[in-house]
């Protein structure tokens, strides 16, 4: 593992306002707390390789997906897209940040308006909301992932939107994760209610076939469409000029894979080189994931221009 321990910042936005982030507080009637109603992001800056400070990836994606999340739930952002772009990055400024860094929005339910019934609810509840910043580099292990295939299924859509990034449909996801640690895995391996492949535990999952061919399930397969995934296919047909192919992947296909990789903004790009302890091709990562993670490395560091309208530049100090 290649996680550093860093000093926790000394400013997060909350309220309206940028205050030490030791000072935050909750009450413990917070709605959200309760219920698992409020909505986030994960968002990375990464140092420019040229030394101009940071550069925030695909921000504004980040945050419009922010905005849809929160009609979600009925929650009215207090700041349009274009204004949290230059919140979040005052808040690195303020933070003195100068390596990569990682951003978290969170727009929650607060508490009970005036005349609201105590109860479940999502109208009647008034909003809050909270960008807490940390530095942090790779977090998971860079020669690869040992999954399993979780017994634990994804929560369906019908039941609650997999499009939008909702705190309490995580717990789901920390079952599955436990139960694949459980059984000395790093990660879970996540299968709809129809038994196809969704998503990793906080990431998109790929296959390579033996053809050459990359697949990734659709949209429409209770998925979390990641920013990183639409990156990676855009990667893919611009520097490999491969296709992928969005459609069903069954079990047996990841069996059968020559290379398998998650993308996700906290994961990046990530080989899985074991599935319920067998090896993925060479049990390494392949050509494929290694080219790919070297070229999504250049373009958030700022190594590519063609990929310059991607980054926000976060001038230091």
């Amino acid at each position: 593992m290649t996680t550093t321990a860093v000093a926790a910042p000394q400013f997060a936005f909350h309220n309206g306002e940028f205050v030490e982030a030791g000072t935050v507080r909750l009450p413990p009637s917070t709605q959200a707390l309760h219920y698992g109603t409020g909505v986030f992001e994960g968002i990375r800056a990464y140092a420019r390789s040229d030394g101009r400070g940071l550069a925030v990836f695909r921000l504004r994606e980040h945050l419009e997906r922010l905005e849809r999340s929160a009609g979600t739930l009925r929650i009215q952002l207090p700041f349009t897209p274009d204004e949290l772009i230059g919140i979040v990055v005052d808040l690195l400024r303020r933070n003195g940040s100068d390596g990569d860094t990682y951003i978290r929005p969170l727009a929650y339910k607060f508490a009970l308006e005036p005349g609201t019934p105590f109860g479940v609810r999502l109208s009647g509840v008034s909003g809050q909301f909270t960008i807490n910043t940390v530095r942090m580099g790779s977090y998971v292990p860079r020669e690869g992932l040992r999954c399993k295939v979780s017994s634990v299924r994804r929560v369906p859509s019908a039941s609650v939107p997999s499009t939008a990034k909702i705190t309490g449909i995580y717990a789901n996801n920390a079952l599955a994760v436990e139960d694949a640690r459980a059984d000395g895995c790093d990660d879970a391996l996540m299968l709809g209610i129809d038994g196809n492949l969704t998503e990793a535990s906080t990431s998109n999952v790929f296959v390579v076939g033996r053809d050459g061919s990359v697949a990734t399930p659709p949209v429409t397969a209770d998925i979390l469409p990641g920013i990183t995934r639409a990156t990676v296919i855009e990667l893919l047909a611009r520097e490999f000029g491969t296709a992928v192919e969005e459609r069903p992947v069954t079990p047996a296909e990841l069996a059968d894979a020559q290379e398998v990789f998650t993308t996700g903004t906290g994961v990046e790009i990530s080989p899985v080189t074991s599935i319920d302890h067998r090896d993925v091709g060479t049990g390494r990562a392949g050509a494929v994931t290694a080219r790919l993670r070297d070229t999504y490395d250049e373009v958030v560091h700022g190594r590519r221009a063609a990929y310059a309208s991607w980054l926000t530049p976060v001038p230091p100090l």
